[in-house]
C-alpha cells in the first residue's frame, strides 16, 4: 500500500510535491480493505444501535436529537461525493468504551481538507493530536467508503494502510444535507462505538 499512502503525507501538508505523482490507487475499497475493516463496514448497523442506546441509557437522546439527520442511521441522502477544499468538522463520539468515560462528547471544532488526486478524492484532518487520513471510495449512490489510518502528536507522515491494526481506520461518507456531510466510523480502535464527523464547507 506505499504507493497509494505515499500520497496522504501530501494531503495533510506533510510532504514534497512529488507524492501525488506516485497515486496508483485500487479501483476498489474491497481490493484495499483488510478483513477486520470488512466487517467493521459490514456491521454499521450494529454499532449505531449499540452507540445509540448508550447514548440513551446515559440520559443523552435530547442531545442527539439536536443535531437532527447527522445522527439518524438511515438519513443518507443521494450523491456523497464531495467538492474539494476546506471544511469544518466536529467529531462526535458515542458510547463509552470505559466505563468511567462519557457516552457522548462533541470535539471542538477543527479543520480538515478534501483533495482530489488521480480522480480518487482524500480526507485529512489537519488539526489536533489525532489526525485520521485517508481515501474516499465510490460505494453507492448514497455511500462512499474512507479506509486510511491515524496520525498521532506531531508525526509528519502516515503509516501505510494494514500496517498497524490500531491505527487503521474505516466507515462511511454521506451527505445528510445540501451543504452537510458525515464521516461515520463504526467501532473505531479508541474510546467509542462509534465516531461521527461532521463535515461543513468552510467560506
Amino acid at each position: 500500500m506505499l504507493g497509494l499512502f505515499a500520497v496522504l503525507a501530501l494531503v495533510a501538508g506533510c510532504a514534497g510535491t512529488t507524492a501525488a505523482k506516485e497515486l496508483d490507487p485500487p479501483h476498489s475499497w474491497r481490493e484495499m480493505a483488510t478483513s477486520a475493516d470488512r466487517e467493521r463496514i459490514r456491521d454499521w448497523r450494529g454499532a449505531w444501535t449499540t452507540a445509540l442506546a448508550q447514548v440513551d441509557a446515559s440520559g443523552q437522546s435530547a442531545r442527539l436529537a439536536a443535531l437532527g439527520p447527522l445522527m439518524l442511521p438511515d438519513s443518507a441522502q443521494p450523491g456523497p461525493a464531495l467538492p474539494p477544499g476546506d471544511y469544518s468538522c466536529n467529531v462526535y463520539k458515542l458510547g463509552a468504551k470505559d466505563a468511567n468515560a462519557a457516552d457522548f462528547t462533541r470535539s471542538p471544532s477543527f479543520t480538515c481538507r478534501v483533495t482530489r488526486e488521480k480522480d480518487m478524492l482524500s480526507f485529512a484532518k489537519l488539526d489536533g493530536s489525532q489526525k485520521p487520513v485517508g481515501f474516499l471510495f465510490p460505494a453507492d449512490e448514497t455511500r462512499m467508503i474512507f479506509l486510511g489510518t491515524m496520525m498521532l502528536g506531531d508525526e509528519r507522515r502516515p503509516l501505510d494502510y494494514g500496517r498497524d491494526p490500531e491505527r487503521d481506520m474505516a466507515g462511511a461518507l454521506e451527505r445528510v444535507g445540501p451543504n452537510r456531510w458525515r464521516l461515520v466510523l463504526p467501532f473505531p480502535r479508541w474510546e467509542s462505538t462509534l465516531d461521527v464527523v461532521e463535515l461543513v464547507p468552510k467560506g
